[in-house]
């Protein structure tokens, strides 16, 4: 799905070709699917409306008005059959029902990055709260929405909270000024507290393995601190430095080369393609010998959020690597063999990288930096992919489909899909 100002279009993603278009009462800011793929909602949050599609029935909609209160976010619940709205200055979210049409409250929601989280299973909510100038955190019962737990957090200023893909663990961590992770379980007992440091800027990034058996911690000082589920204690630190030695580390160097063109071919006016293939640089992957300095860019010390700190992490679907990206050396990243905890492979590219994500199939990594170009890491090796087309298409974040086999690739304006072919087995 994708909207154009006030307008959703709804198209098949094997061909593109349209199969529904809906118009909203307003410009579109945010749109999200529900988790069977049946309803999609479209959020206008100046107009402070959302509006609700069916994909089985085209004539049916719902239209959801906060009113005064207006609206701030919008999602869906796990049973994508409840809307959660949060309104303006974090007064209340408001649960909306699809099917009975009732309205349930939830006070004092705490504005923070990552305030409401729900487990895998969709069975729980978690919500960060913020009354009397101190956090809690509320735990939900998601089929009818009732309190399981209170609790309050010994934070400064709580930042964020996530559960273990388990739903066993609930992670929350403290504002990047107080260095400080703590472990709740699913009845609110503090299960164990983290702290590496505790002066200079803390926590940058949080991800639980898929297997619950890991939490990495990036951290502003360039490294990723890793925790087991046992005794919930540090097992390895993985650093960053700007110079690579280990020689068992491989670094791909993005390389760019300028097309050789043939002269007996050249014919004026030049056709379109050739025209196209005379004035673009092609790009390829080189390894590199061990020593390799990277490109270090020494942060500004007297600015607010510095470019500093691993930014970036997120584990394959297999639980075998960790992908990571240090802020200070903003043109790499460095996937770590977790099975051995160890620097594997390091990507340098020519532009700074934008986003990068997992196959939620197999251990395959796609990387763009706001070029015309994806890059694929496997443990097979690398590739680069130069997206074909007219003018300029900087792919600034891109999506996995949930089979592995597409990939959606987006821009500031516009969108495109790359289809991957599945090898033979």
């Amino acid at each position: 799905a994708s909207c154009v100002q006030h307008r959703l279009v709804v198209r098949d993603a094997s061909s593109l070709q349209i199969l529904q278009l809906y118009t909203c009462v307003d410009q579109i800011q945010y749109i999200e699917w529900s988790s069977d793929s049946l309803f999609i909602l479209c959020a206008m949050y100046k107009r402070g409306v959302v509006q609700v599609w069916s994909l089985e029935q085209p004539e049916w909609h719902c239209k959801i008005d906060e009113g005064s209160a207006g609206l701030v976010a919008s999602c869906w619940s796990p049973d994508g059959r409840h809307i959660l709205n949060t309104t303006e200055f974090h007064l209340r979210i408001t649960v909306w029902s699809l099917c009975t049409k009732s309205v349930s409250y939830i006070k004092y929601p705490k504005a923070c990055q990552q305030g409401v989280a729900f487990t895998k299973d969709g069975r729980y909510m978690a919500v960060a709260e913020r009354r009397d100038c101190k956090d809690f955190i509320s735990i939900f019962v998601c089929r009818n929405w009732q309190l399981l737990r209170h609790f309050d957090t010994e934070t400064q200023d709580l930042f964020g909270i996530e559960w273990a893909p388990n739903g066993c663990v609930l992670a929350a961590w403290d504002t990047c000024l107080e260095y400080k992770v703590l472990l709740y379980s699913l009845d609110g007992r503090l299960l164990s507290s983290y702290r590496a440091y505790e002066w200079p800027l803390g926590i940058k990034s949080i991800a639980w393995s898929p297997s619950s058996q890991f939490l990495a911690i990036g951290s502003f000082d360039e490294k990723v601190r890793i925790l087991n589920h046992v005794t919930w204690k540090k097992i390895t630190e993985l650093e960053h430095p700007a110079t690579i030695t280990n020689k068992k580390t491989i670094v791909y160097k993005e390389v760019e080369k300028s097309p050789t063109v043939d002269t007996e071919r050249l014919s004026f006016p030049p056709t379109r393609a050739l025209a196209s293939s005379l004035f673009s640089t092609q790009s390829k992957y080189d390894i590199s010998q061990v020593p390799v300095s990277l490109q270090y860019i020494k942060p500004v010390a007297d600015r607010a959020n510095p470019k500093v700190g691993v930014g970036m992490l997120a584990f394959s679907a297999d639980n075998c690597f960790l992908a990571t990206k240090n802020d200070n050396i903003p043109n790499a990243v460095w996937i770590w063999d977790i099975r051995k905890l160890k620097l594997a492979v390091v990507l340098e590219q020519l532009c700074t990288i934008q986003f990068f994500q997992w196959d939620p199939c197999q251990p395959r990594l796609a990387v763009c930096t706001g070029s015309s170009r994806v890059y694929l890491w496997s443990p097979a090796g690398c590739v680069v992919v130069q997206v074909p087309g007219e003018g300029d298409f900087q792919i600034m974040s891109l999506s996995w489909n949930s089979t592995g086999d597409s990939m959606l690739l987006l821009s500031k304006d516009n969108f495109c899909v790359c289809y991957l072919e599945r090898e033979e087995v």
